[in-house]
């Protein structure tokens, strides 16, 4: 199984991004309405992994205009095959092209060593937003 990472603007990641969103923040974590779009999607770039076979949407994520990574999201059986990772390291790569000094993610905590793994590193106390526990990430760009 084979994927492919394509940056997007808004407009052309929606109709892909947002039913990936919708299965996972509604279908698994049981997210509250509105969590899975809002109004700051237009101005960020949206990263989306593709099947190379089928030509689908499997994952997504975004980076906001102050250097905030989110809505990172992978279809279930496309875990665990690397494109979590991909998905990150296109919107760190995008990110120093806009010349970020750094970026920041707010980590469900399930999540967190993942990005520890990716060169993250812990910042504040966990707290909790729309019923998940996160924890502030940090990883500087060199």
């Amino acid at each position: 199984m084979s994927f492919r990472v394509e940056m997007r603007d808004w407009e052309a990641a929606r109709t892909v991004a947002g039913p990936i969103r919708h299965a996972i923040f509604f279908g698994e974590q049981d997210a509250p309405p509105g969590v899975e779009i809002d109004d700051l999607d237009p101005q960020a770039v949206h990263a989306i992994a593709f099947d190379e076979e089928a030509g689908t949407a499997v994952g997504t994520g975004r980076l906001l205009p102050d250097g905030q990574i989110g809505r990172l999201a992978v279809a279930k059986d496309w875990r665990r095959r690397g494109v979590g990772a991909a998905l990150l390291a296109a919107l760190i790569e995008e990110a120093r092209r806009r010349s970020h000094a750094e970026v920041t993610i707010m980590a469900p905590l399930q999540a967190a060593e993942f990005y520890r793994g990716q060169g993250f590193v812990a910042e504040g106390k966990v707290f909790k937003e729309a019923g998940v526990l996160e924890q502030k990430m940090r990883k500087v760009l060199a």
